[in-house]
């Protein structure tokens, strides 16, 4: 695929209400490729926002990150609901293959799905704790494979895992297999109480093959004293520009 360096650039509105999102979409639409809405924001304000957004921004600027969780008889109920023409959308993969296979072929129509593999706060103890099997355990990346070949089989377009496995998943799935990847954390931004685990860089995460990164909190939180968010956005496309470049 090919991107403009700001292209590959997901900004998360993972903030309280719909006035501070607002404002961060009119801030950063001309520095970032796209903007996820989140379970926080989405349950706040409802799908309304959806309608408020697209007035501002293109629909396939959009990637909404609800993952939601049930039977696919009950998924399918909201999903029908929901703006077509967004360019993203999330599901667990842990909903497993028929699910996911059943969900996406009726959702294919109306934007690209993306599997969740493994959260990027989750650790090798905490799969162990939840009775994962020692091999996955001892190196997560080896779930984060496997759901992603059974979300590709399935006919998901992509999924979402850590920069750190984002090259073993291209290797068993293909470059044109979609990787987004959250738990970006760039080296000249502290996030205090980060829950975060399995983190990498955004020049990282480009150079191990990531399409998309996601970036919240290091841009939101940058300091105005240093040019705020709109300094933070440019540097990380820099970062991603640096690890595009052959």
């Amino acid at each position: 695929m090919t991107f403009q360096p700001k292209d590959r650039l997901i900004f998360a509105l993972d903030v309280p209400d719909k006035r501070q999102a607002l404002d961060l979409v009119q801030l950063l639409e001309g520095e970032v490729g796209l903007f996820k809405l989140g379970l926080e924001l989405y349950l706040a304000e409802g799908p309304g926002l959806l309608k408020e957004l697209v007035n501002i921004i293109d629909p396939e600027r959009i990637f909404l990150d609800l993952k939601l969780y049930d039977i696919p008889a009950t998924v399918l109920g909201p999903i029908r609901s929901i703006l077509h023409g967004l360019a993203l959308f999330t599901l667990p993969s842990d909903l497993g293959p028929a699910a996911l296979k059943s969900i996406v072929s009726n959702t294919a129509a109306a934007f690209r799905v993306l599997a969740v593999t493994v959260l990027t706060s989750t650790t090798g103890d905490d799969l162990k704790a939840l009775g994962y099997e020692r091999r996955y355990w001892e190196n997560p990346a080896r779930l984060v494979v496997d759901r992603a070949v059974m979300a590709k089989e399935a006919g998901c377009a992509g999924v979402v895992c850590s920069g750190r496995e984002v090259k073993a998943v291209k290797e068993a799935c293909g470059p044109d297999f979609l990787a987004v990847c959250p738990g970006i954390r760039p080296e000249w931004a502290a996030v205090p109480g980060d829950d975060q685990k399995r983190i990498v860089t955004p020049y990282e995460a480009i150079k191990n093959g990531a399409d998309y990164i996601v970036v919240g909190r290091p841009i939101r939180t940058y300091p105005e004293s240093q040019g705020g968010p709109v300094a933070a956005a440019r540097r990380v496309v820099a970062e991603v520009a640096a690890a595009s470049e052959p």
